[in-house]
């Protein structure tokens, strides 16, 4: 076993030992709540320059299966209590060491996950770093920024997915970090999917006249994508949308409303989102650190039952409602996927 350190950009040194890249990186810190699905957490795109740190001890039991995959893995690094060298599940292809090493993703386990959660819930997001020896700088680990990890999460060309079964609506889907799930779910209901580079504009969109716009989720700060919102705000009003996760808080500042950063982010796949229509509350997957603070001329439809913050916006002129969390999310929390009739509805009305 190899020592290696997690230093957070306050100073503060955790100990522990290396697995998966054997190489140095700097992230922000952030940490997910998940008791499951760690497979959906790597290969999520919306953690495109984080470092990423799970609450449940316990990560790689069930090895690896790309079936499960959601994307790319972005990440800059991986921290757990502890990790399963020897998996044992009938679908497991190899194991998290393996796939870390492939991915140039370092790991770092035997630390106090436990304290390091306590920190960030209580200090907020911060910087870190994954190293053999402990730097003598610190300006280094401070003066890390995620700079414009869109670019590097979006796709690189247009794709296109056919429905399942009969297809009853086209829809054109923007890629900001986009999870398979999405996709599936969309050709599941009978959507043809053509999937579009985060660059495309709102003239690309509509040239290929689609029943409606789906705006994914994806990693960063939302208001950095200027000229993404630009597009997005010749779009609103012309087609039905439906926007989750980086697409919503896009959506929200593309209709006049504003955006902060949350203290801690929710990361996880037990976030209580409770709907203000129907009083109900859904058990919610989530992956972001902005929140929507201001719906511009939407109003707010979900708010999180924990700490109130904005979960959905309706845009009732505009035929468009965004999202923060995951209504694709596999694994049995599907309590929102009702969001996807409403998505038809809207299409089934067409334009204004």
């Amino acid at each position: 076993m190899k020592k290696g350190y997690l230093v957070l950009q306050d100073g503060r040194v955790f100990e522990g030992y290396r697995f998966g890249a054997q190489t140095d990186s700097i992230g922000e810190l952030v940490f997910t709540t998940g008791m499951g699905g760690y497979i959906e957490t790597l290969t999520d795109p919306a953690f495109a320059g984080e470092i990423v740190m799970h609450t449940y001890p316990l990560i790689g039991n069930y090895g690896i299966i790309e079936e499960d995959f959601e994307g790319e893995c972005l990440m800059k690094g991986y921290v757990v209590r502890e990790w399963c060298p020897a998996p044992s599940n009938f679908r497991t292809q190899y194991d998290l060491d393996t796939y870390l090493k492939a991915k140039n993703v370092p790991g770092i386990w035997g630390v106090d996950t436990r304290e390091l959660t306590r920190i960030i819930r209580e200090n907020g997001v911060m910087n870190a770093m994954i190293c053999d020896e402990v730097p003598a700088d610190l300006s280094v680990i401070e003066s890390y920024a995620i700079a414009e990890p869109v670019k590097y999460a979006t796709c690189k060309s247009i794709s296109l997915h056919n429905a399942q079964g009969e297809e009853k609506f086209h829809v054109t889907l923007v890629d900001y970090g986009v999870r398979r799930s999405l996709i599936r779910t969309l050709q599941a209901i009978g959507c043809t999917v053509t999937v579009v580079p985060a660059s495309a504009t709102a003239e690309d969109i509509l040239s290929g006249k689609p029943d409606g716009v789906v705006l994914s989720d994806g990693p960063g700060d939302p208001a950095q994508n200027e000229a993404m919102i630009a597009e997005l705000k010749k779009l609103l009003g012309k087609v039905p949308m439906m926007a989750v996760g980086l697409g919503h808080q896009m959506l929200s500042l593309a209709a006049g409303g504003k955006t902060e950063k949350l203290k801690a982010g929710h990361h996880g796949a037990n976030q209580p989102a409770k709907d203000l229509l129907s009083g109900r509350t859904y058990v919610t997957a989530q992956n972001h650190c902005y929140v929507v603070t201001d719906p511009g001329c939407g109003t707010v439809r979900f708010v999180n039952a924990n700490d109130a913050t904005c979960e959905g916006v309706v845009y009732d002129e505009q035929k468009a409602f965004g999202v923060q969390f995951t209504p694709d999310a596999p694994r049995g929390l599907a309590d929102a996927s009702f969001l996807y009739e409403s998505f038809a509805e809207l299409m089934k009305g067409g334009a204004n």
